[in-house]
């Protein structure tokens, strides 16, 4: 009679301690990994660590008294969500108050400091024709050629007619610009700067003016002469190099007008006069930071515009490119300030384009996050800035922590009550559980910003009667083999296919029930979603490598083989049927019917 063939399964079981050891060897890679980036406890959320809390308002704009509305509110709070969260669960949290204000809280080491300028950076983006610089000026009363030579970079290999047209941004800014050059000739490089640097809708309205009287056309350059005039005062009393006066330089600027704004090249400040904006940045469709890997521009800014924006920025940089430096210039404006100043040699068609220049990764990524998340369809202002004390999530931690090792200490009493010896299967396989969820939660912290807050700890409570609900199924089926009168050997190997397949469906339900109320909800609920489908995950990690291996080496134990009546497993006990027994057919031949012929 041949041998039964041995199965996949049968093959796989003979050696249970590589899955023990891979698990183990996890364990032990992850925790070091925890203590080489220093992250040694999970990250808190506000409720629990504190935080900051910010309030903003929505503000009408002039011509704009309808603005305030809940599709554009839902606008803002996306946007800011994105800005201050980046890729996940990173627990700050964004939600209306109200028809008119945003709450933002975010919680302590975050970098608090640097999400609220995220956050209070309202005002929207503008594409506005560069109609002379600090550079500029120093240039034209010194003659500095090194100030000239440093106005850009030389153009990127992409900055050549395509259909994704690029604009080059400045490298190194003109950190040479002489510092001392007059007021006097300053003023008067801006003043030619406004008379020679006006944008074609500005030209065509003053022809029709002139063309349609001689008193019309006197009034308009009156009136052009006397703007020209403010912007000259104002522009030469700015001093970038004080923060006050940044915050306020252009404050008030329509997008019709002309202004003067600051921004920030190589750590240095300057100072620009800037034409009527451009191109809205609500136009701009897309933009990321990509690496150049075929040519020598290094890190760039992609941009890709709606259909009216594509329109707009072709028509400005068809014009920007007659001219020459600075006025081949373009700034994008945000919250007042340039945050880039590339300049165009060409038209740029198609509604696309690239920025290149001398980018590190990080100041590429700075820039495209604000082209992206910077349009704001509302202009807000702060109206508190208040410190969020953790003593109250403190104290819900505290009782939280209490409540779970309460049940964690019942669970481990059922288990030793009802399964005995089992109970040396289960402990450690909660233990392991337990470990990996911990050296995980801190990990995810640096890596996606997760913040453990009180949702997300009474998930990992819940989590340990997931897990103990795993091994009880498992531990019934081996039960319900012995009860059928086979040994524990056999016994384990046929109860884990019927275990396996219900702890499966039983997770599978649970996680996906976490992962769409994960997608459906936010804030603090979204915390305890995500942590439930984590030890979800897990539960079947340590079930499948850890328990099962675990069980089938014990099950080589006289002591749970035997049945011992403190293993969990005794026979007796568990009121078994007599031994199954197999039969073998006669050595000889069967005897068949009696032929009646013969009889």
């Amino acid at each position: 009679m041949a041998a039964p063939k041995r199965g996949r399964s049968a093959s796989a079981q003979s050696r249970p301690g590589r899955s023990l050891a891979l698990i183990l060897i996890a364990i032990v890679a992850l925790t070091g990994g925890m203590f080489a980036s220093g992250n040694t406890t999970p990250r808190l959320g506000i409720d629990l660590a504190g935080g900051t809390s910010i309030t903003l308002q929505a503000q009408n704009e002039p011509g704009q008294p309808n603005a305030i509305n809940k599709a554009n509110m839902d606008t803002a709070v996306e946007i800011m969500n994105r800005r201050v969260n980046g890729l996940g669960v990173s627990e700050a949290e964004v939600q209306t108050q109200g028809t008119s204000n945003i709450i933002v809280n975010i919680p302590k080491g975050t970098n608090s400091e640097e999400a609220r300028q995220q956050v209070g950076t309202t005002a929207k983006l503008y594409f506005r024709p560069v109609l002379a610089t600090e550079a500029s000026v120093g240039a034209a009363s010194s003659a500095s050629p090194s100030a000239s030579s440093s106005a850009g970079s030389s153009s990127s290999p992409s900055a050549t007619p395509s259909s994704s047209a690029s604009a080059s941004q400045k490298a190194t800014g003109s950190s040479s610009a002489s510092p001392s050059s007059s007021a006097t000739s300053q003023g008067r490089a801006v003043t030619d700067a406004l008379k020679a640097g006006s944008t074609p809708s500005s030209s065509a309205s003053a022809s029709a003016s002139a063309s349609a009287s001689p008193s019309a056309s006197s009034s308009a350059d009156a009136s052009a002469s006397a703007a020209a005039s403010k912007l000259e005062a104002e522009y030469t009393a700015l001093d970038c190099s004080k923060q006050a006066q940044r915050a306020t330089a252009g404050k008030g600027a329509k997008p019709t007008d002309s202004t003067v704004a600051c921004g920030k090249i190589s750590g240095v400040w300057y100072k620009y006069v800037l034409g009527p904006a451009a191109v809205d940045g609500t136009e701009v469709k897309k933009a990321q930071a990509v690496f150049d890997t075929q040519g020598a521009s290094g890190w760039q800014v992609q941009m890709n515009f709606n259909s009216s924006g594509a329109k707009k920025f072709a028509n400005i940089t068809a014009e920007l490119a007659k001219n020459s430096q600075p006025q081949n210039e373009f700034g994008i404006v945000l919250d007042g300030e340039v945050v880039s100043s590339p300049y165009v040699s060409q038209s740029i068609t198609g509604g696309q384009a690239e920025i290149s220049g001398s980018f590190t990764q990080e100041e590429a990524q700075s820039l495209a996050n604000m082209l992206s998340y910077g349009a704001l369809p509302l202009t807000f202002k702060e109206q508190s800035v208040t410190t969020v004390t953790a003593a109250l999530g403190g104290e819900q931690l505290h009782a939280g922590l209490i409540a779970g090792a309460i049940g964690l200490v019942l669970v481990v009493l059922y288990l030793l009550v009802f399964y005995r010896g089992l109970s040396v299967v289960a402990i450690p396989s909660l233990l392991v559980s337990g470990a990996l969820t911990y050296v995980i939660m801190a990990l995810l912290g640096p890596a996606i910003h997760f913040a453990l807050n009180l949702p997300a700890v009474c998930g990992a409570i819940v989590a340990i009667g997931i897990t103990a609900d795993s091994f009880i199924v498992f531990f019934e089926r081996i039960r319900d083999e012995i009860r059928e009168g086979r040994t524990l050997r056999p016994a384990v190997e046929r109860a884990w296919p019927r275990a396996r397949r219900t702890i499966l469906v039983s997770d599978f339900v649970s996680f996906l029930a976490a992962a769409v109320l994960f997608i459906v909800t936010v804030g603090k609920v979204q915390g305890f979603a995500f942590t439930l489908g984590l030890t979800t995950v897990l539960d079947v990690v340590v079930v499948f490598f850890f328990t099962k291996p675990l069980m089938t080496i014990l099950a080589r134990r006289k002591f749970f083989a035997n049945g011992h009546k403190w293993s969990g497993l005794d026979p007796k006990g568990l009121g078994a049927k007599p031994p199954l027994r197999r039969t073998r057919r006669p050595a000889g031949p069967v005897a068949g019917p009696v032929d009646p012929k013969e009889a």
